[in-house]
C-alpha cells in the first residue's frame, strides 16, 4: 500500500531524515522506534504531506504522493493523528468529529454516511458519545486521544499514521485505546503505521518494525527479529543492561 523510498527531509541546515525507506502492506501494522530526535515524527509528517521531501518518493497504491497537498493525501485514504492529541479545544466533541469528514467530497455534516460513521466512532469510544456536546478542551487526556483518533477515522482511511498515542496516558486508558486499534486492524483491515516511545508496546502491537537512528534506518524486520537485535534489546527494551535513551520518548 505505502512505499517510502530514500527520502531526505531537512529543516534549514538540520538534516532530519537521510535516505529513509520503508513499506506498509495492505492491512499491516508497522511500528517505528527510535531515540528522541531520531526523526520519527518528521517521517510521519513527510508521508502525510506536512513536510517537503528534498529527495526520494512516497507512493500510495503505486501512485506518487510525494508533493501532493495534505488534504488530497487524506482523500486518498491516509489519516494522520499527531502526537499530543491535537484537538480543536474550543469546539465540541461532535464538531471535532464532523471536521474529520470534511475532505469527503459531496457529503454534508448531516448526511447519512457521516451519521453512520459518527455512530461507529461512538461504538468504538463510548465516552465520546456521552460527551458529544462537551467542549473538547475540557476532556481528559485519554478522552482527547480518543477524539483525535475518532476524528481521523471520520475520513474513512485505509492507512492510519499514529504518533506517540501513549504519551501521558494511564496504563488502563492506553490498554483500552490499543484494544480499539487492534479491533480496527483485525475487523476492518485498517493498516497502521505507529510511532511509539514505548518500545515494548510498539513491538507487541506490530508485525514489522523499523529502528531510526539520527534520521536513518538502522535496523528493520519482523518485530521478533528486532527484539533479538543487540542494540534494540539493550537500549530500547532494557534487556542485558540499563534502559537507555529509547525510553525517553519524543521525536523530531
Amino acid at each position: 500500500m505505502l512505499e517510502v523510498r530514500g527520502i531526505d527531509v531537512a529543516y534549514g541546515r538540520l538534516q532530519a531524515l537521510r535516505g529513509v525507506s520503508l513499506t506498509v502492506a495492505d492491512r499491516q501494522v508497522v511500528s517505528i522506534i527510535g531515540a528522541n530526535g531520531a526523526g520519527k515524527t518528521t517521517l510521519l509528517r513527510a508521508i502525510s504531506g506536512l513536510e517537503r521531501c528534498q529527495r526520494g518518493t512516497v507512493t500510495l497504491d503505486g501512485q506518487d504522493i510525494t508533493r501532493r497537498d495534505p488534504s488530497e493525501i487524506v482523500r486518498r485514504g491516509v489519516s494522520h493523528v499527531p502526537a499530543g492529541a491535537q484537538v480543536f479545544r474550543n469546539m465540541s466533541v461532535i464538531e471535532n468529529l464532523r471536521l474529520g469528514a470534511y475532505t469527503r467530497t459531496g457529503q454534508r455534516a448531516e448526511s447519512a454516511a457521516v451519521r453512520d460513521d459518527l455512530a461507529a466512532v461512538y461504538d468504538l469510544f463510548p465516552p465520546l458519545q456521552e460527551r458529544s456536546t462537551q467542549t473538547a478542551g475540557t476532556l481528559s487526556g485519554g478522552q482527547q486521544q480518543m477524539l483525535a483518533i475518532g476524528r481521523a477515522l471520520m475520513a474513512r482511511p485505509r492507512l492510519l499514521l499514529l504518533d506517540e498515542p501513549s504519551l501521558g496516558l494511564a496504563p488502563q486508558v492506553l490498554d483500552g485505546i490499543f484494544t480499539v486499534l487492534r479491533r480496527l486492524n483485525q475487523e476492518r483491515g485498517l493498516a497502521i503505521l505507529l510511532v511509539e516511545q514505548n518500545a515494548h508496546l510498539a513491538l507487541d502491537f506490530a508485525t514489522e518494525a523499523y529502528l531510526l537512528e539520527t534520521g536513518s534506518v538502522a535496523g528493520s524486520g519482523t518485530t521478533e527479529t528486532l527484539r533479538h537485535n543487540e542494540i534494540v534489546a539493550r537500549i530500547y527494551l532494557g534487556i542485558g543492561g540499563e534502559v537507555g535513551r529509547g525510553e525517553a520518548g519524543g521525536s523530531v
